[in-house]
């Protein structure tokens, strides 16, 4: 019998690819005109002869995925190759009362404390990563486990207490409960980690005062001290080229333009997939779709997951999120010339002004100073741009997806994103930040493109409310209890369905977690 996967983003394509090298008769659906999901690339996005990574760009998470490596020579050997800076790697900047704070990030730890003003910070902070080093392998563990299965589960905590004793675990618990904010209090007296990696936690769809942001920052340290922040050479149609052709050499058929509208069910298994092109016998089917689209819509008629179809409708999207892309005739003129080397930066002082952005979108207000996300690819791929200009990949993660006003009260939000003079304004707000910052930005532009909350949800349906990260990373929707209790075991009550995706764990980004964890499940046939 086929097995067939609904969606083919980071994890359809990864769970298709693992699939089919085992042998497993597979099927990949896409309803758009090409694979990929929020894996995009279009040459024309502003003027010709720059490359633009339309939404996700930097792979840090995919490089060290398990997925990766059990699928990274293939890909290779099939042309993907990335580019990526050894030295600095990221850095945020701000003005706070008057001074200028710039704090860089760089793949040596010790060259980045050195950054630091307190020698206590400096200790803390090496200190920090050393204990992630003991803490890695339950923290990973667990983001790479079925958490919603009890005996996995106790497997987990027994290995963890094996590990960690229980006073580590114990402490573990406990960082992994606070926030990034309270966190970094405890452990430094002054503002530079903070500034480096609390804004980093939007990436994950997390704010400066949400739970497990504690947990995380040590982990996007590490990873970045480790990986840096690698991205694709001449752009990401390189990894779905490389990935298409994997696919289709693991025979697996893939049918884009093709809609699946319902997962059709006898007795409480699946039988098929009825899809806009015909009916489709399938035994297993995989789905990287929302919880409403998955126990809504395709599994709509099954009395089984009558519970999961209740709670599907409560469960809530996160903040949206923007994507500004320009053709720069020049790169970046930073005042502070260490900033034109580094290839992303935050505008962010850390948890103050990226907690007050977060409070403003989350009372539907546009922040009246937004963390901006600055990407400068063309710092480590020369080839995105003509000799001597550059790309700007810009990304705003505060972002309401129905303005009820405007927190300077300067931005008329009556006609929401599909208000021209909306978007222009508020693009003039992001790239007055950068001004202050990177003077003479505005002349240097040759081509503009944006992207708004409702561009996303209109591109992907899994964007809910116009939030690409797959819903809420609050603890409530988050690790064990993602997306909601009954439904956080990606096997559903429905034998041979599997939700995976952004929506279930472990949540976003492109290490592809919960497609690989289900191919492997499947695959070796631990199907509880």
């Amino acid at each position: 019998m086929t097995t067939v996967v609904i969606g083919s983003g980071i994890n359809g394509m990864v769970a298709a690819a693992e699939l089919a090298r085992a042998g497993v008769p597979t099927v990949l659906l896409e309803r758009a005109d090409r694979i990929g999901g929020f894996i995009a690339a279009d040459p024309e996005r502003t003027v010709p002869g720059f490359l633009h990574d339309t939404y996700s760009s930097w792979h840090p998470l995919f490089v060290s995925s398990a997925a990766f490596g059990e699928l990274g020579g293939e890909l290779a050997a099939r042309g993907l190759a990335y580019s990526n800076s050894e030295t600095a790697v990221t850095a945020s900047t701000a003005d706070v009362q008057g001074e200028r704070r710039t704090s860089i990030a760089y793949r040596d730890p010790a060259r980045t404390a050195e950054g630091f003003a307190s020698a206590a910070d400096r200790d803390a902070y090496l200190g920090m990563l050393e204990e992630f080093g003991t803490r890695a392998p339950t923290i990973f563990g667990a983001l790479g486990a079925e958490l919603g299965s009890a005996p996995v589960l106790g497997k987990l905590g027994w290995k963890a207490v094996r590990g960690l004793k229980v006073a580590g675990v114990e402490e573990l618990a406990r960082d992994a409960l606070t926030s990034a904010r309270s966190y970094l209090r405890r452990k430094f007296t002054g503002w530079e980690v903070d500034a480096l990696w609390t804004p980093w936690g939007l990436h994950s769809g997390l704010g400066p005062d949400h739970a497990t942001g504690g947990m995380m920052i040590p982990v996007f340290a590490a990873a970045m001290h480790q990986f840096g922040l690698p991205i694709v050479t001449g752009g990401v149609q390189g990894f779905l080229t490389a990935f298409e052709s994997l696919l289709r050499d693991s025979g697996v058929e893939i049918r884009t333009g093709v809609e699946a509208e319902e997962i059709v069910t006898a007795g409480g298994k699946v039988t098929g997939v009825q899809t806009s092109a015909g009916l489709i016998t399938a035994d297993t089917v995989l789905a990287s779709v929302s919880p409403g689209a998955l126990y809504g819509t395709l599994l709509a008629r099954a009395p089984e997951v009558a519970t999961q179809r209740k709670s599907a409708t409560s469960y809530r999207p996160g903040r949206a999120a923007m994507q500004l892309h320009f053709a720069l005739d020049k790169p970046l003129q930073w005042e502070d010339e260490a900033l034109r080397e580094v290839p992303l930066v935050h505008l962010s002082d850390g948890s103050g002004s990226t907690g007050i952005a977060c409070a403003q979108a989350e009372a539907g207000l546009l922040p009246s100073s937004p963390t901006v996300v600055v990407g400068q690819q063309s710092v480590v791929d020369s080839s995105r741009a003509p000799e001597g200009k550059a790309t700007l990949w810009l990304q705003l993660q505060e972002v309401p997806f129905a303005p009820i006003g405007d927190a300077r009260e300067q931005i008329d939000t009556s006609g929401g994103w599909d208000d021209a003079e909306l978007r222009q304004r508020y693009v003039d707000r992001v790239l007055d930040r950068l001004e202050e910052f990177a003077p003479g930005t505005k002349s240097t532009i040759l081509g503009t493109d944006v992207i708004a909350p409702t561009d996303l949800l209109a591109a992907n349906p899994n964007a809910i409310a116009g939030d690409p990260y797959g819903g809420s990373a609050e603890l409530d929707q988050n690790l064990r209890w993602r997306p909601f209790p009954g439904a956080a075991e990606h096997r559903t009550p429905i034998a041979g369905v599997w939700h995976i995706g952004a929506a279930t764990h472990p949540g976003p980004g492109l290490g592809a977690g919960s497609g690989h964890i289900v191919a492997q499940r499947i695959i070796t046939r631990r199907t509880r």
